[in-house]
């Protein structure tokens, strides 16, 4: 962030209207045309995003929810906000994205929807999981979190991830996302009916928004049909969030293009493995995730790297290793992929301020520690 964002920020502080309102309504607006969506409903955060979703697509308790535990555990968390049983398939070790294999094999007649995750940003098989989806006639919602800029081909065309292609798209704005608004989320759809629940539920269930009812020449009640939460999003953030998102799609070219010196630079280090990017989708790299041979220390090499002015983190977590899933009612046919890519995963610094020069000194330092 610079400047740019600081001048917008100040918009709804000196307008007076900070809570959500018309920033808000202005960056759903251009979010939408962005992604290619009809609808986009601003909120909170990525997790409240998803909690939003599984709401408006039924999830109740007593239902099934298949996603991936090799995630952050926020993923899985919103299955369980549901009253619902997340059912974790494993991932492809070469994307770490939902293997569309192994979810075949757990859909049952509980099932009620797939939520997928487009891992740090890479697209995951959409077109297998899309059919999935439609033979067992059950919702497909992404968990499109780090994927802001991201592209997948579909029938011979690029479409960016958040079209979306399946029943709803999530994504989150926090710090680490490649466009950020502080915190906060957003929700696209192109169903009008989903659409209309998730942004009555995210405002404690108002049937007339605040910003609506105080623009109206009479006096009107607003009256609240159903229990909803507070999951809105604030005019300030809103007014950032549209400053990063005409920069995002810079943000994504200088990512692409420090990710391809690294795949150039890693490839003369035998105990590491650089990650792919399969043919027909195109990240936005939120995070570049080099795979560790399988003798080495990963929490060693971490602090090796960190002893040389290097800060790395570990593989993505799995939820169903945490404490607190220790008394969840969670069910699986094998997680070994999931564990491996957990406990083998370096991240490396990838950030759009990142000079040729840092990465060298990245490189550098990861060779000198694993060999």
């Amino acid at each position: 962030m610079d400047e740019r964002e600081a001048e917008a920020a100040k918009r709804p502080l000196m307008a007076g209207w900070v809570t959500q309102g018309p920033e808000g309504k202005a960056f759903e607006e251009e979010f939408a045309a962005f992604v290619g969506a009809q609808y986009a409903c601003a909120v909170s955060s990525g997790t409240t995003a998803l909690h939003l979703a599984l709401d408006a697509v039924g999830v109740v308790p007593g239902d099934e929810v298949i996603t991936v535990s090799h995630s952050y555990i926020a993923t899985a968390n919103a299955v369980l906000y549901c009253g619902a049983t997340p059912v974790f398939a494993d991932i492809d070790p070469i994307t770490f994205n939902m293997s569309s294999a192994s979810v075949e094999s757990l859909i049952s007649p509980r099932t009620k929807a797939i939520l997928c995750a487009h891992q740090i940003g890479m697209p995951c098989d959409l077109p297998g999981l899309l059919d999935l989806a439609h033979r067992h006639n059950i919702a497909l919602i992404e968990d499109a979190a780090c994927a802001a800029g991201s592209e997948i081909e579909i029938d011979g065309e690029w479409q960016r991830i958040g079209r979306p292609h399946g029943d709803i798209a999530c994504f989150s704005f926090h710090p680490r996302k490649v466009l950020t608004t502080g915190d906060g989320g957003m929700i696209t759809t192109n169903k009008a009916d989903l659409d209309a629940v998730m942004r009555l539920k995210r405002s404690h269930g108002m049937n007339i928004p605040a910003a609506q009812r105080h623009g109206k020449a009479e006096v009107v009640f607003e009256e609240y049909p159903v229990v909803g939460f507070n999951y809105r999003m604030s005019d300030i953030q809103a007014a950032v969030g549209r400053v990063q998102l005409e920069r995002l799609p810079g943000f994504v070219a200088r990512r692409r293009m420090l990710a391809l010196r690294y795949d150039e630079a890693l490839r003369g280090i035998d105990m590491v493995t650089a990650p792919v990017e399969p043919a027909g989708v195109r990240s936005n790299w939120q995070s570049y995730c080099v795979r560790l041979n399988s003798t080495l220390d990963q929490k060693a090499v971490m602090q090796a790297m960190l002893d040389r002015g290097v800060s790395t983190k570990r593989g993505i977590m799995c939820a169903h290793r945490e404490p607190a899933y220790g008394s969840v009612a969670w069910r699986s046919e094998g997680l070994s992929e999931s564990e491996n890519a957990q406990d083998q995963g370096l991240l490396l610094p990838l950030y759009h301020q990142l000079s040729e020069a840092e990465q060298d000194q990245v490189v550098a330092a990861l060779a000198e520690v694993v060999t």
